[in-house]
């Protein structure tokens, strides 16, 4: 039975790719938030790499993307995880909470 939950939420440091959920199983991760809480524009990355493999320029699916100050970006994603697949995302600053939502199945 399909369970709907928050996926990973992260107020990551800046210039560093955290990881922000790993698949403990087959997940359909639906939507991800990008909240910008500080004064000034930044940006962002968000890669995806298949477990067992190192994070390299083909995994990802968001590469600086900008946000203005105290505003929101949300990513409609659909995207499908198998077994340890992981999300991982990088703020430029220290400004930059991320939120995933999806179905572990």
């Amino acid at each position: 039975m399909p369970t709907y939950k928050v996926l990973g939420q992260l107020f990551p440091s800046s210039s560093t790719l955290t990881t922000l959920y790993t698949a403990p199983s087959q997940v359909v991760a639906s939507t991800l938030s990008v909240c910008n809480q500080g004064p000034a524009a930044t940006s962002f990355r968000v890669a995806v790499r298949p477990g067992g493999e190192t994070v390299s320029q083909k995994h990802y699916v968001a590469y600086d993307t900008p946000v203005n100050a105290y505003d929101s970006v949300f990513l409609t994603l659909g995207m499908t995880l198998s077994g340890s697949d992981a999300i991982s995302v990088y703020a430029a600053t220290s400004s930059l909470s991320f939120n995933l939502f999806g179905t572990e199945i």
